[in-house]
């Protein structure tokens, strides 16, 4: 049942952009360290319908999402008069609507001037004390909207729906940085306020309000291509900028496939270690966890993966996050398409079906849960809670199986690219991104009737057909798990020795490690054999050691229980952090320790992950 006054469009959110809908934000903000709050105000230009509001007679009004705000006053341009507002009820996690109401003599183009100011628990914010940053010199602040945080932060329409450019004029003190989802325009002392410095941004494009992002903090950069630099603390920048050295590479890559990159700037910022995302596809300044940092480049694909949301997600929107496949589906899919280009087409086989078995593992621990189908019902819900790899990998096998049904790679690049073309600047449904790929391959109609919508689109569970994949890559690592699944003793256990994986690349390790995960828990005998042959132990790849934690929680070595402690402590990313702490409490030896850990570093995590954990654990609804 929908929440009441929420909107027909989105389920996650109040506004009407059908009836007055946002076209222009201009934010003033002052960033307060000391008091933990950004206070300031936001310009909004909207345009409203010249009908007047059903049953009322009056204008229209304006309704924004809002979470916590501070509401001083809401103020008209034009008129510098005052303007009726109320904030209505507070539901729960959507916060409240802000409803704005017009006089009679205004025009359809409005502009409203809202004061205002955010909460020290605003969720869309985490505010890092110095002892908290590498330097242990300067505090800390960066912005995580998606999925509908960016309510916490400023009155908005906060749906993907809803695509408006921005500019900023962003207040901080002086010697810190501050960077923004768009193109910097300059910076400079504040006029009276020499502790203070103005940094002013402009975003030309369309986005939508969950791509508004904000980092403050003691940054450095360093040019790592022609359109790019790479943004961190100064004790990982050079680390960042050895890691992410293949970034020009992977975009021009990317608009072979998808067009030209139309953003300008393509920044890259690695942040603490709890941001609670592996990336986060920010306009002009993606935003990526230290986790990937390995030193060797292995990890370094979440660039491709952020860098391609350029195109699907931030140019051509899912409308509301029941459609969120349409970002991450095709992200994932055109991600792997830039590493075949890299790496070879074998290579982007071997990343596909290590998604499939990473998908197998999720939907046997879930089963067929609702949030397992790729187009979601989520009236009511909050949609964090239904962030899963489903939309990722159960999309991109979607969209492999429907390029080999159609014809291979040849055939559907074009469709691809033309997708990119014809629904640039707009939010989409599936029924649109379907009826779309209808129209581009009419002559295949027949071909497109055979394919079982209904199950890969509404059905819970794993996709009805597995996409023919090319196994090259993947037959040494099958051939080696199948071997340790047979071993039984430790006469099997003395016939391996490192050699079997020394030609392994880290993406066969982490998949090899998959596949162990996916079966019935080891002995310990055999878990202590493995990583006496290949070291599992000291890896400081965060992929391999996610699995390899999982491994060992599973058979119950208590020894690993500090080693899994330790793991999500030190990282905030969700991807690890809540499978590790749900194995934790599901084993009665580790549940206790898991929920004192949880509390203990509760205040150093991300809210978002803070939130999501006290759900796994079940310490709150």
């Amino acid at each position: 049942m929908m929440a009441a006054g929420l909107s027909a469009s989105d389920p996650c959110s109040f506004s009407r952009p059908e009836e007055c809908v946002v076209t222009h934000l201009d934010l003033h903000w002052d960033v307060d360290f000391e008091a933990r709050i950004i206070r300031g105000r936001v310009r909004i230009t909207c345009k409203r319908s010249p009908l007047p509001a059903p049953h009322t007679g009056r204008n229209i009004p304006l309704v924004l999402d809002t979470k916590e705000l501070k509401i001083k006053s809401v103020t008209c341009e034009e008129s510098k008069k005052p303007l009726e507002y109320e904030i209505g009820e507070t539901v729960v996690p959507f916060g409240s609507p802000l409803i704005i109401h017009f006089p009679q003599d205004l025009s359809q183009n409005i502009v409203v001037i809202v004061d205002y100011e955010t909460q020290p628990s605003c969720s869309a914010l985490q505010w890092l004390t110095s002892e908290q940053t590498c330097s242990k010199k300067h505090p800390y602040l960066f912005s995580q909207c998606q999925a509908i945080q960016a309510r916490s932060l400023l009155p908005c329409q906060d749906s993907p729906g809803v695509k408006m450019p921005y500019t900023a004029k962003i207040t901080a003190p002086a010697g810190l940085t501050v960077l923004m989802s768009a193109i910097r325009k300059g910076t400079s002392y504040g006029s009276e306020d020499k502790t203070k410095t103005v940094h002013q941004f402009e975003q030309k494009i369309p986005i939508p309000s969950y791509l508004i992002a904000i980092v403050v903090g003691a940054l450095e950069s360093r040019v790592i291509g022609p359109r790019t630099r790479v943004w961190s603390e100064k004790e990982m920048v050079d680390a960042a900028a050895y890691e992410f050295a293949e970034t020009e590479e992977m975009l021009s890559t990317a608009e072979q496939l998808m067009g030209p990159y139309v953003w300008g700037t393509y920044d890259l910022l690695v942040l603490p270690p709890s941001f609670p995302f592996g990336g986060m596809e920010n306009p002009c300044l993606t935003f990526v966890t230290p986790t990937v940092l390995a030193g060797d480049r292995s990890l370094a694909l979440v660039v491709a993966h952020e860098l391609t949301h350029s195109w699907t997600g931030n140019l051509v929107t899912n409308k509301n996050p029941e459609h969120f496949w349409l970002n991450e589906g095709h992200t994932m899919f055109i991600e792997r398409k830039i590493a075949g280009r890299m790496k070879g087409e074998k290579f982007r086989h071997l990343l596909h079906l290590g998604g499939w078995n990473d998908l197998l593992k999720h939907i046997e621990e879930v089963l067929d849960h609702p949030f397992t189908c790729l187009v979601l019902n989520i009236k009511g819900i909050d949609p964090d809670d239904a962030l899963s790899i489903v939309p990722y990998e159960k999309g991109s096998a979607l969209l492999m199986y429907l390029e080999q049904k159609l014809g291979g790679p040849e055939v559907f690049d074009p469709f691809l690219k033309a997708y990119i073309e014809h629904f640039k600047f707009k939010s989409i449904t599936t029924d649109e991104w379907k009826a779309f790929l209808y129209e581009f391959f009419c002559s295949k109609k027949t071909i497109l009737e055979t394919v079982d919508w209904k199950s890969w689109l509404y059905l819970p569970g794993m996709p009805p057909v597995k996409p023919k994949y090319d196994t090259s890559l993947t037959d040494a690592y099958t051939s080696l798990a199948s071997r340790w699944i047979e071993a039984s003793d430790e006469d099997d256990f003395k016939k391996f020795n490192a050699d079997d994986v020394k030609d392994f690349s880290a993406y066969q390790l982490k998949d090899f490690l998959g596949i162990l995960l996916n079966q019935p828990p080891m002995t310990k005998d055999k878990i202590s054999y493995l990583n006496q042959c290949y070291g599992f132990d000291v890896t400081k790849n965060s992929e391999i050691r996610f699995r390899w934690i999982r491994i060992c929680l599973a058979a119950h070595l208590e020894s690993y229980i500090p080693e899994a402690l330790q793991f999500v402590s030190e990282n905030g990313r969700n991807k690890f952090v809540r499978p590790i702490y749900r194995d934790l409490h599901k084993w009665e030896v580790s549940k206790e320790r898991a929920t004192e850990n949880y509390k203990r570093t509760k205040s150093q995590m991300h809210p978002l992950t803070a939130t999501l954990v006290a759900k796994d654990l079940n310490l709150t609804s």
